[in-house]
């Protein structure tokens, strides 16, 4: 099995549970650490004629992530494109059970496992915080309606006061977000790259909670621990 992959998340879960079957990855594809395979553009412009001369017997996409241009060139060279699409974290268990199965993977990984039974025997939030979440700026945008995201932080007991917006990542003006008075702001590390001197600064007063965008946005072995890293850095804005 030669598998091309254009998520980053699902990279990582493909390379560390079928072992070699990976050949291709995009340029953003950064786990596991020190990943050895043909890159093959970005997730937005992947080289579609890199990942033919692969001649992959997969390729593993995303609805929301790659581009239906992209997808459609490949499957009009012939090529099989399995395309996911990730609302919520149950969705995502059940997604990457069905592309560890595409790609050959037949015992259930044991970080699968243990991703659901974190999630499942997570305890109920003793109290939940509002919040906006920023994913880019100039222009500013945040988490809007349905997302991956949005649902991590909500079984965080983070509800983030975009989440009934009409747009799934809408824009909004930086004194509308102000003026929506959270009760913290999450900064993650992609994709926009927020740091402590890029981000915080236009949310005075109010506490930001830098975190990992690999925990909160990707579906992967990064499950198994997101809970925890995600609380630790909520609660270190908090305090």
């Amino acid at each position: 099995m030669r598998v091309v992959s254009l998520v980053p998340s699902l990279t990582e879960a493909v390379a560390v549970s079928a072992p070699g079957a990976l050949v291709g990855a995009t340029d953003w594809c950064s786990h596991p650490v020190g990943l050895d395979v043909t890159r093959v553009g970005g997730t937005k412009n992947p080289k579609v004629d890199r990942i033919v001369a692969l001649a992959p017997d997969l390729v593993i996409a995303n609805d929301e992530e790659n581009r239906a241009p992209d997808l459609d060139a490949l499957r009009a060279a012939g090529i099989e494109v399995l395309v996911t699409e990730v609302r919520d974290v149950p969705q995502a268990f059940r997604e990457l059970a069905r592309v560890l199965d595409a790609c050959g993977v037949r015992a259930r990984p044991r970080w699968l496992d243990e991703a659901e039974r974190t999630w499942s025997s997570s305890p109920a939030p003793d109290r939940r915080t509002t919040a906006v979440v920023p994913i880019w700026r100039r222009p500013w945008m945040v988490l809007g309606r349905d997302t991956f995201a949005g649902d991590v932080l909500a079984r965080l007991g983070v509800d983030h006061l975009y989440a009934a917006h009409e747009d799934r990542y809408p824009r909004i003006p930086l004194d509308d977000l102000l003026a929506a008075a959270p009760d913290v702001v999450v900064l993650p590390d992609e994709p926009y790259r927020f740091t402590a001197d890029d981000g915080p600064e236009a949310f005075p007063g109010l506490p930001c909670a830098l975190v990992s965008g690999r925990h909160l946005t990707w579906y992967g072995p990064s499950l198994t621990e997101a809970p925890r890293v995600l609380s630790e850095a909520l609660r270190a804005a908090r305090r």
